[in-house]
């Protein structure tokens, strides 16, 4: 008895994506694709702030500047954003909309942690930019994964 073909296609093989399902690649022509890796831009700039310095982040962020080694929490931050970062814009540039939109979606939960932590001491403004940050990351992902074709 022989064993179907498709078991045995090459991972790396090319593979016709169906746009209706969310597996279609964005390309370099679709704004969502400089929509997310504008974002990513933003994340790596903030990211680098904090890693570089870790007290005009704290400002920002919504909390005092902590002393010694607590500036270490500071640059967790930073790598996190950075992390972030590089993950939408690898995302973008070689998988699918449908991964870069869970990664967008899954990543809300970065802005709610903040907003938690800052609750009750940051000002109003910094308060917004996390809510600003939580709005703008769930209409990308909204907006990467609809399908405009359909």
């Amino acid at each position: 008895m022989k064993a179907p073909a498709h078991l045995f296609r090459h991972a790396g093989a090319m593979k016709r994506h169906d746009p209706d399902t969310g597996d279609a690649h964005l390309g370099p022509t679709d704004p969502r694709s400089w929509a997310v890796l504008a974002l990513a831009l933003v994340f790596l700039a903030l990211g680098a702030l904090f890693l570089a310095a870790p007290g005009a982040g704290a400002a920002i962020y919504g909390i005092p500047e902590p002393a010694g080694s607590g500036r270490t929490a500071l640059r967790a931050i930073g790598a996190r954003d950075v992390a972030l970062a590089l993950y939408l814009a690898g995302l973008t540039l070689v998988s699918t909309r449908r991964a870069v939109a869970v990664v967008l979606a899954a990543s809300l939960v970065i802005p709610a942690c903040d907003l938690a932590m800052v609750a009750g001491t940051a000002l109003w403004w910094q308060v917004a930019l996390h809510v600003v940050s939580a709005g703008v990351l769930a209409l990308v992902a909204s907006w990467v994964m609809w399908d405009h074709a359909a």
